[in-house]
């Protein structure tokens, strides 16, 4: 066998080798970022952001006392009448300490009147002669002590009474049945949410506003409402809430708003787009770059943003300015309608590959 044939040989052992091995592709996780587009104050003038209708009065209804429902009259959308009874506890062990109350008062009002009649006839008797001084002030003491005992079991049977009456679940307003979280037989206790009554009159959307326009929203702004669930209809809000701090959960600010002219279509825990028109930018809005101060980073080089171009992310040096409550001004480094990211700056690298 010439060397030719020989090389031949092991070249082909070498593929035939390599043929019977798997090869595995690795998948490079793609890492998902928040990101927002640069633009100027007051860009954008139509805004519309997510929130939850509800009404403007929402009680969460429970006994005041522990114990196993017996009666229960609360059914989901029930329209109740302030004051209707809406469910009754069998509550033994107040029912019990009721009556140990009582027993109690009657001794103790039997011990008064007897240190009365003690103190009536040791005084008849000090008036004449028959009874010392220091008999008279115990029997005095003696009277007195009975007296308070008694006027303790009067106020012991009062809170007993108080207690059976928590057994009692009335409807403290007028309104309807929204949610229901017991059952008949079921044993709770006192303060747990049994049910949930709306009792505004009033329908109110919840939403979160971004710090990049939350200080263009102003109490008694008037917006347009609209729901998912009821097409082709709009309904007109007003601002009645700003909330002066960030929710920590969402990042956002909550902002309350009524509407003006409600329909009984809308219906609690319906989802709302409320849409603000925050009106004509001002010139000095029109030549200012604005970014979050969230979006900013730090480095021995200077500031710098990570722009979002083709999948990966870019760290670019910028130069800001005046550090207003909508973000940093940007003076060099970006321009409008580029894309940065807004969140894990910390965690992330120089040409990383990322989703939006």
């Amino acid at each position: 066998m010439t060397y030719k044939h020989i090389y031949k040989y092991f070249a082909l052992l070498l593929l035939v080798s390599s043929c019977g091995k798997e090869v595995k592709e690795v998948k490079k996780a793609i890492r998902p970022v928040q990101f927002q587009e640069v633009g100027y104050i007051g860009g954008e003038k139509i805004r519309t952001f997510s929130g939850t209708a509800k009404t403007d009065k929402i009680i969460n209804l429970s006994f005041r006392n522990n114990g196993i429902i017996s009666k229960f009259n609360i059914r989901l959308g029930q329209i109740v009448k302030k004051g209707e009874l809406l469910g009754t506890l069998d509550n033994v062990q107040s029912r019990l300490s009721y009556e140990q109350a009582v027993s109690s008062l009657n001794s103790a009002a039997s011990q008064m009147n007897t240190a009365k009649l003690s103190l009536n006839r040791i005084r008849t008797l000090y008036e004449k002669g028959g009874a010392s001084l220091s008999d008279f002030e115990s029997a005095k003491n003696s009277y007195k002590t009975a007296q308070e005992s008694h006027e303790s079991a009067k106020r012991s049977v009062s809170i007993q009474e108080e207690q059976i009456r928590y057994g009692f679940l009335y409807a403290p307003e007028n309104g309807i049945i929204a949610t229901v979280n017991a059952e008949i037989d079921e044993n709770v206790t006192a303060g747990q949410n049994i049910a949930v009554l709306n009792a505004g009159t009033d329908m109110e959307i919840y939403l979160g506003i971004p710090e990049s326009v939350i200080n263009r929203v102003k109490p008694k702004m008037k917006v347009e409402v609209s729901f998912t669930a009821i097409p082709n209809k709009k309904y007109l809000g007003e601002v009645t809430e700003i909330s002066p701090s960030v929710d920590s959960n969402t990042a956002t600010y909550p902002v309350r708003l009524k509407i003006i002219n409600p329909s009984e279509e809308i219906k609690t825990g319906m989802a709302a787009n409320v849409t603000f028109d925050f009106g004509s930018a001002t010139k000095f809005d029109l030549k200012t770059l604005i970014v979050p101060a969230k979006a900013v980073g730090e480095d021995a080089n200077g500031r710098f943003v990570f722009l979002i171009e083709d999948g990966r992310v870019k760290k670019q040096k910028i130069k800001v300015g005046t550090l207003t409550t909508n973000g940093f001004e940007i003076l060099e480094g970006l321009k409008v309608g580029q894309k940065i990211a807004t969140a894990g700056l910390q965690t992330l690298l120089d040409g990383q590959d990322v989703k939006m």
